[in-house]
């Protein structure tokens, strides 16, 4: 015999924050405020190796880039236990130990400072790579966190305005960072960076109460054993993935779902890489216009995310969950896929410009809807499901950069971003095979905290 939170606690727990609008869009809030600043941290090290420890000889190139790697391989090999986390003690204990890990962390990158040359390259790399183990509970995290706050009409442009958070948080470490770093010099600039993630932090702490997956309990006995005429699940059935016959339709679509994610993440990842270099170098446009367009490309990616969020939440209602929850994604790969053959087709650099912009926010669509079903095929395991198809997400686009300017070699630039959009193009049809099911959490099939009945 053991306890577990009794059902009538459990469905206020939902029901109290669904039916307060303000709440619920609070956590929202808050959430897209760590998305923010979560990017904005990732971004603070190239902005300072950029401005200061490379110009001033601390460090080689070859050696930064292999910190900035030291980030993403710990990430997402920690993306999968991170899952874990985020369904054994909820969303919202994951994150909080997110952001106090993420607080201490920051400005023990300011410290590497007081270190001697030679001690700096692998500091910075231990560093790096404790950042990236406390920032992978992130964005599975997050969407977990929407899909039991948000009612299912609204989980689509949440998830998009987290995002969309995430991008412009990316996108203003240069400027904000740097103005930190010009009036207080790099390291003082981490601590800083620290203390306002502690900040915020604590802000999630205080505002996400009452946060569902941690309602207040009352216990009931209940008899854990096997139950007369009454099948037994073991091993992954447990889980809910997948029933004792074999594969279910939920892991099915989750497989077709993470390698649409993979496909999506190459071609997002190649322009976070080479969108300047292409503009800059390869079209021969200078470095400031290379900067200009690049950012120009990421804010229309920013908007997409959130237009995208907005229809994954409204086409399903007009035409059903399925093919609703696949016809946005579906086109939005298709059409990023197609501008961006059309950009490296033609040779005016506005028109390229347009082109890009053009598939990067049609790109962009596709984010939240990737979310929402990610974490909605996980059933009580949304956090893991989430995690996997981050996990498999960073492989693709971990790829891309490597491979890209390899391609370069043999079939030029042009050649090589083209073989982005057509796998773009290969990866949208995908989302057919993809069925959302019914809204697991609305049926009460998960509980809080990792719990099943």
């Amino acid at each position: 015999m053991t306890t577990l939170p009794s059902f009538p606690d459990v469905e206020s727990a939902y029901d109290d924050v669904r039916n307060d609008k303000l709440r619920r869009w609070w956590i929202v809030g808050l959430l897209m405020a760590q998305a923010a600043l979560l990017h904005f941290n990732r971004g603070a090290l190239p902005a300072a190796g950029t401005e200061h420890l490379i110009p001033e000889g601390l460090i080689t190139e070859t050696q930064m880039g292999s910190v900035y790697s030291a980030l993403l391989i710990v990430y997402t090999l920690c993306m999968i236990p991170g899952g874990w986390c985020i369904d054994r003690f909820g969303p919202r204990r994951a994150l909080l130990g997110m952001g106090f890990g993420c607080a201490a962390i920051i400005p023990l990158t300011g410290a590497t400072a007081l270190l001697p040359a030679t001690a700096l390259f692998l500091a910075l790399c231990a560093v790096r790579g404790l950042l990236g183990m406390f920032c992978a509970p992130m964005h599975p995290g997050a969407a977990r966190s929407i899909s039991l706050c948000m009612p299912h009409r609204e989980r689509g442009l949440a998830n998009g305005l987290v995002t969309c958070a995430a991008v412009l948080g990316a996108a203003s470490t240069p400027i904000l960072f740097g103005f930190l770093m010009d009036r207080l010099t790099w390291p003082i600039a981490f601590v800083v960076a620290g203390l306002l993630t502690a900040m915020v932090t604590l802000a999630w702490l205080q505002g996400s109460r009452g946060h569902p997956t941690l309602p207040q309990r009352t216990t009931t006995k209940v008899h854990r054993g096997p139950i007369e005429g009454v099948p037994q699940a073991s091993g992954m059935a447990a889980t809910g993935l997948v029933p004792p016959s074999g594969l279910s339709p939920a892991l099915i679509s989750l497989g077709f779902l993470t390698v649409a994610y993979a496909a999506y993440s190459y071609c997002q990842y190649l322009f976070f890489a080479w969108s300047q270099y292409y503009f800059d170098k390869v079209l021969d446009l200078g470095t400031e216009i290379g900067r200009r367009n690049s950012t120009i490309t990421l804010l229309g990616m920013a908007a997409g995310m959130v237009a995208g969020g907005w229809l994954a939440d409204l086409v399903p209602r007009r035409v059903g969950r399925f093919p609703g929850m696949s016809l946005v994604p579906l086109a939005g790969m298709v059409a990023s896929g197609l501008f961006l053959l059309l950009g490296v087709s033609v040779e005016q650099p506005n028109v390229v410009l347009v082109c890009f912009t053009l598939s990067m926010a049609s790109l962009a669509i596709c984010e939240s809807p990737f979310w929402v079903n990610g974490v909605a095929l996980g059933r009580r395991r949304g956090g893991l499901s989430g995690a996997i198809l981050n996990t498999v997400g960073n492989a693709g686009g971990l790829v891309a950069p490597i491979v890209t300017p390899l391609f370069s070699d043999h079939i030029g630039w042009r050649g090589s971003l083209a073989v982005a959009g057509l796998i773009c193009l290969l990866g949208a049809p995908l989302w057919l095979m993809v069925d959302p099911g019914e809204d697991a959490a609305d049926r009460r099939e998960e509980l809080p905290d990792g719990l099943t009945p």
